[in-house]
């Protein structure tokens, strides 16, 4: 068994590699379906205005697709080196898993992200929409097959073990297990959302500016239209993957609620838990609500807590709390500046509400912020089983020194920083450069105040 020191790095690893991963696709997944419509809008309208939100917005969307290949791939690598023993008992399931993700979505991918991005007056209309939604297609089996591997640790199911490897008697169960059904929605209208907030909030940033107003009022007028629709939904799903995940793991629903005894109806706004303990030296609760959010409308059923799990089975409680925190207030300052737009939009004032505009700015990253809360929720929330109920995550671990395991977390941090920062960089630059002009397919330049407003 690894020494505890190797067993927390490694997880640290993992955790900063996974954090950094996601980022991208939270963004690009979203982002592939937004230029797939806004091309295949161009193509049936044939208005240079969607043409210029799809020459724009592709330029972001290559850099991060690429730099989401990259960091997936490191993902991959990990599981062998920091985490071997892990990889050898889930193998014959998560190793077809991922190969099933390499062979149906990696190669859609790469085989059509090249007509995508510079096909554009080189291929016929046509030609480039099929690869734009091709594109989709790949993205979406990506989201697909990685979502079954982790739901399949969350809740894992089909498989008999044989000389400790998990092996699986039932692919479809395997693939499609019941925790899949629920996080699937969940994760995929989260990566629809997190891209409508990128997008919304950079368009909002050039009516600040006052700059290509055509392209920013359109692009802010899609964005909310589909942040209204879609907030509501995720509302919803997620409080059906959260009931499920309390039938499942009980002790994650009990630390993310930061109760340690079920004598409690109060939803804790600030905890600082002790574990050693078993209780908090601080709570900030508000009466009642916990009860009702868990659909006792009196206030007076008892909110789960941690006591009730035994002590070398529970989650730690700071990370799950916040984790969930980070991810619920911010889902819930989403779903209000949503519903802003919308009143707005019906009341003619959408391109004109400054304040609202300067708050849209601010809200560009709230839903990557979101999902990154609610990986950690999930993951941490899941301890102290990598596979739950199965293989604990000190037993998971690969046999490293301690220098190396420090070496190996000291260059990932230091080079995904440096990643990180070219990459707000680029994002920046690339919004200051702004789709001020448009070339099109003749050759033509079209200003934006040439473009109809339509």
């Amino acid at each position: 068994m690894a020494s505890p020191a190797v067993v927390e790095i490694s997880r640290w690893q993992f955790a900063i590699t996974a954090v950094f991963h996601m980022s991208f696709p939270a963004l690009t997944v979203g982002l592939s379906i937004f230029l797939a419509v806004m091309y295949t809008v161009y193509l049936r309208t044939g208005n240079p205005l969607y043409l210029q939100i799809f020459r724009f917005w592709k330029k972001i969307f290559a850099v991060g697709f690429g730099l989401g290949v990259v960091a997936g791939t490191v993902m991959t690598f990990e599981f062998g080196l920091n985490w071997g023993r892990y990889a050898h008992a889930v193998g014959p399931i998560l190793g077809v898993t991922i190969g099933m993700e390499v062979i149906t979505a990696f190669f859609l991918e790469a085989g059509f992200i090249g007509i995508m991005l510079y096909g554009d007056g080189r291929v016929r209309p046509r030609t480039m929409a099929l690869a734009c939604w091709v594109l989709v297609a790949g993205t979406l089996l990506s989201t697909t097959w990685i979502l079954s591997a982790n739901s399949w640790m969350q809740d894992p199911v089909g498989f008999t073990e044989v000389n400790g490897q998990f092996r699986a008697n039932d692919w479809w169960h395997v693939l499609f297990n019941p925790a899949f059904s629920y996080r699937y929605p969940h994760i995929l209208l989260a990566v629809l959302i997190s891209a409508s907030w990128f997008i919304g909030g950079i368009a909002a940033w050039y009516l600040v500016k006052q700059r290509a107003l055509p392209f920013a009022r359109r692009t802010l007028s899609i964005a909310l239209g589909v942040l209204a629709i879609l907030m509501p939904v995720q509302l919803y799903v997620g409080d059906a993957t959260a009931v499920f995940m309390g039938a499942h793991q009980p002790a994650k629903l009990e630390a993310f609620e930061g109760n340690w005894k079920t004598d409690n109806n109060g939803y804790n706004l600030l905890v600082v838990p002790d574990t050693d303990k078993g209780g908090n030296k601080l709570h900030v609760e508000i009466p009642h609500l916990g009860a009702v959010i868990g659909k006792d409308l009196s206030g007076k059923a008892n909110v789960p807590g941690l006591l009730q799990t035994p002590k070398d089975e529970r989650p730690n409680m700071w990370s799950a709390f916040y984790g969930f925190r980070t991810m619920y207030f911010t889902a819930l300052a989403m779903f209000g500046m949503a519903f802003a737009g919308l009143v707005l939009r019906l009341r003619g004032r959408l391109y004109t509400a400054r304040r609202f505009h300067r708050l849209m700015v601010w809200m560009a990253p709230a839903g990557v912020v979101a999902i990154s809360g609610g990986w950690i929720t999930a993951e941490t929330g899941r301890q102290p089983w990598v596979v739950y109920g199965l293989i604990r995550t000190s037993d998971a671990v690969s046999h490293l020194s301690l220098g190396a395991a420090i070496a190996s977390l000291t260059g990932f941090v230091t080079v995904y920083a440096l990643l990180l920062g070219l990459w707000i960089r680029y994002i920046v630059r690339t919004v200051r450069t702004g789709p001020e002009q448009l070339l099109t397919d003749a050759g033509t330049t079209v200003h934006p105040t040439e473009i109809s407003h339509a």
